[in-house]
């Protein structure tokens, strides 16, 4: 067991960061050679500031619950939205496990939560995941464009807060949900360049080129603009 405990946090965690970060990378440089200003009739080049303005202002407003009025429409949904994603992305970061093996592996500090805050941001998360798919299910507008493939990614998502959760609380069979909490999340770093997942970068694109269009056509008073 302590060899394989060594082959998952080591080599297989270097190949998941590695598929994390160059297919991020990958990604996103494909979606910003993919802007067009002519098709996209924007004038991104000519007017930097504009964009950067209506592209900051869109994101900060879509970050914030219930600033924007797509937010406000579908309060309930806005919350159990901003519940899941927040504990989805500050329990992994700031685990004291997931410090503590960063700090053995690789002597990087990181700050950590409270086992308590931890615990609960990890409920939260299971719970909200459970509406998620109640609300694709049981909403026609929404169950009509879900697929098994939706639950799989959202099953996916949640498989290292389940695991990691019965890890550090069942009394039993403690190496087993150990290492599936590791393989999971894993597997979960692999599937997010690849997946609808890369929404967790592709926000901040698609928000910003929104912004930028907006602030560039609506922000511009002089003559002569560049088409």
């Amino acid at each position: 067991m302590p060899r394989l405990y060594e082959l998952i946090t080591g080599p297989l965690l270097w190949l998941s960061f590695g598929i994390f970060f160059v297919g991020l990378t990958f990604r996103v440089v494909r979606y910003f050679q993919g802007l067009d200003w002519q098709l996209d009739r924007v004038a991104y080049r000519a007017h930097p500031g504009l964009g950067l303005k209506g592209a900051l202002r869109s994101i900060v407003h879509w970050l914030v619950p219930f600033w924007s009025e797509g937010w406000r429409a579908k309060p309930l949904y806005t919350l159990i939205f901003f519940i899941f994603h927040v504990g989805l992305v500050l329990t992994p970061l700031f685990l004291l496990g997931h410090a503590v093996m960063f700090k053995e592996r690789w002597g990087v500090n990181l700050p950590t939560l409270s086992m308590g805050l931890a615990d609960v941001l990890t409920i939260a998360v299971m719970i909200t995941a459970v509406c998620i798919a109640s609300r694709r299910l049981g909403l026609p507008e929404v169950r009509i464009v879900t697929t098994c493939y939706d639950f799989l990614l959202l099953l996916l998502s949640v498989a290292p807060f389940v695991t990691g959760f019965l890890a550090v609380h069942q009394a039993t069979h403690y190496q087993l949900w150990l290492y599936s909490h590791i393989l999971s999340g894993e597997l979960l770093l692999i599937a997010i360049p690849s997946t609808k997942l890369f929404h967790v970068v592709g926000f901040f694109l698609s928000r910003g080129q929104i912004g930028a269009d907006f602030g560039i056509k609506r922000g511009y008073k002089g003559k002569g603009f560049a088409w």
